[in-house]
């Protein structure tokens, strides 16, 4: 079905749809598929007054614009989010650094209170995850065969792997306006 943008008869713009009116309305589940379809279809899912992305309504447009940008933002923050994760692979050294317990001391030296310091565990190490695995395989073929053992690539770091690879492929592929609004 193609859209197409009427006026109502209280005077106010919808689109209409078939037999279905949409209010432009953001809080509208049918509203923001409209939007979704301007994105991903552009002129396409309008009537035959609509030829080109430009013919949307501008405000339809801006709204549909800033949908998309908003979705490329939270999946961008997402996928930042998952490449800052240590890899299971390696790994995560422990961080300790240097803060002030509350408590000053005075320095005959310098005649001056001084903070006391003291070294803080700020990141837990956490060991590497074993590169391999070993797992039982049974016959399909004979259920009274004794099974063998197989060693396998460790699924923890398979996974990882498969999130580190989906995650850079969002980072890459997102827009260089919406990497700036972070």
């Amino acid at each position: 079905m193609a859209y197409k943008i009427i006026t109502d008869e209280f005077g106010g713009k919808v689109i209409q749809t078939g037999d279905t009116f949409i209010p432009l309305s953001a809080g509208n589940m049918d509203y923001q598929a409209v939007l979704d379809s301007i994105n991903t279809d552009g002129a396409d899912a309008w009537d035959d007054t609509v030829a080109t992305y430009d013919d949307i309504p501008e405000d339809l447009r801006t709204a549909a614009e800033s949908k998309k940008f908003n979705q490329q933002l939270a999946a961008y923050r997402v996928a930042v989010a998952r490449l800052a994760q240590y890899i299971v692979a390696d790994g995560r050294a422990e961080a300790t650094e240097m803060q002030p317990t509350g408590e000053q001391v005075f320095n005959e030296e310098t005649m001056e209170m001084e903070d006391v310091m003291m070294e803080v565990i700020v990141q837990t190490d956490i060991e590497p995850v074993e590169p391999t695995v070993t797992r039982m395989v049974y016959s399909e073929d004979d259920p009274e065969a004794e099974p063998t053992e197989e060693t396998i690539e460790n699924p923890l770091i398979t996974t990882d792997v498969a999130e580190r690879a989906e995650a850079q492929a969002t980072v890459d592929a997102t827009p260089q306006p919406v990497k700036d609004a972070v």
